[in-house]
């Protein structure tokens, strides 16, 4: 392959667990060039990585999107596209750009779009979305992918945008991180608040509650809560780019199952993960410095916590457990 095309996944969280397949691709000298496309507003995610040769973007909206998307980036002469997403968009966007390889699993009806279109995995059993991205890579390109860890890297711009977020502030810093895509996936913000004051007294470190510009309301809510007194990040006009650079420089985090959650994961840094009703299985990530909490910790395995969101409501989840698996980490237990 001369020029090989990634077309990453929509989330961030997804985009982290696609990075070991990059960084396969890059190690073993696959590809003379290796180009990704991500959703517009997400190529902060993969700057600075040492594996990626250049970054563009591609929404594959509307009917129209995949053409425009492909008529756009014809000139990068693609010889080769591994999708990692399954939507049938994705694989019309392959065939758009003119690629001779185009490569994917054979889902959406879209087989025919495809010139190896590989059988996925069963999808009843929950299991790690990363270790399909694996599975994809080692069938298209015969490699072994052994190294499974996520990975990601900082520029000096974030590093700089970490610094002024920062200013001011005493270390060490342990960032809250209540929001989420969905209402059930987020731990009630009066256990978030309750989690910063006992935080603040028992480590005496610098608590900074993180949020996307939509959830300025919530880190709010949380700050309003407390009796001590967290850092609210967006006030201080955080960016994705200096959100990477401070979680690579944070103590620890306690994230709901959510993108900065593996933002951490790909920066080594120890994170408290949160579990309602969503299924901790198809998450899980290699080496991570994780402890993991879930709502109902006696779910047998045959049961996908998705399908029980009574049972699995994550404000079950106590702030003490929290705690617990907080001292746990930074006592240095093995995870």
């Amino acid at each position: 392959m001369s020029n090989l095309l990634v077309v990453m996944p929509s989330w961030i969280g997804d985009i982290v667990m696609a990075t070991p397949v990059l960084r396969a691709l890059r190690e073993r000298e696959t590809t003379d060039r290796l180009t990704v496309t991500v959703r517009p507003g997400l190529r902060t995610v993969l700057e600075g990585s040492p594996f990626v040769d250049r970054i563009e973007t591609a929404s594959l909206r509307g009917m129209l999107g995949p053409w425009s998307d492909a008529r756009r980036l014809r000139s990068l002469r693609t010889d080769t596209v591994l999708l990692l997403p399954n939507s049938f968009r994705s694989g019309l966007f392959a065939r758009f750009i003119g690629a001779d390889r185009r490569i994917g699993f054979r889902r959406d009806r879209r087989g025919w779009l495809l010139t190896e279109a590989i059988t996925p995995p069963p999808r009843g059993t929950p299991h790690p979305t990363l270790e399909e991205y694996v599975l994809l890579a080692e069938q298209a390109f015969g490699l072994s992918i052994t190294n499974r860890r996520p990975e990601l890297g900082t520029t000096e711009e974030e590093e700089r945008a970490a610094d002024e977020l920062l200013a001011g502030l005493e270390p060490p810093f342990i960032i809250l991180n209540p929001g989420a895509n969905r209402t059930d996936k987020r731990w009630p913000a009066a256990h978030f608040a309750r989690l910063a004051d006992a935080l603040q007294a028992e480590r005496r470190c610098t608590v900074l509650i993180n949020g996307s510009p939509a959830e300025a309301g919530l880190v709010e809510e949380v700050q309003n809560l407390a009796r001590s007194e967290p850092i609210s990040l967006p006030k201080r006009g955080s960016t994705l780019g200096g959100l990477k650079a401070l979680i690579r420089r944070a103590e620890l985090m306690v994230s709901n199952d959510t993108g900065p959650r593996h933002l951490a994961a790909a920066f080594g840094t120890p994170c408290v993960a949160l579990f309602g009703p969503t299924d901790r299985r198809w998450t899980i990530l290699p080496d991570a410095r994780e402890r993991h909490l879930v709502a109902e910790p006696f779910l047998t395995e045959d049961r996908v916590a998705d399908q029980h969101p009574k049972a699995c409501a994550i404000d079950r989840i106590a702030v003490g457990d929290v705690m617990h698996a907080v001292h746990e980490l930074l006592e240095g237990s093995t995870p």
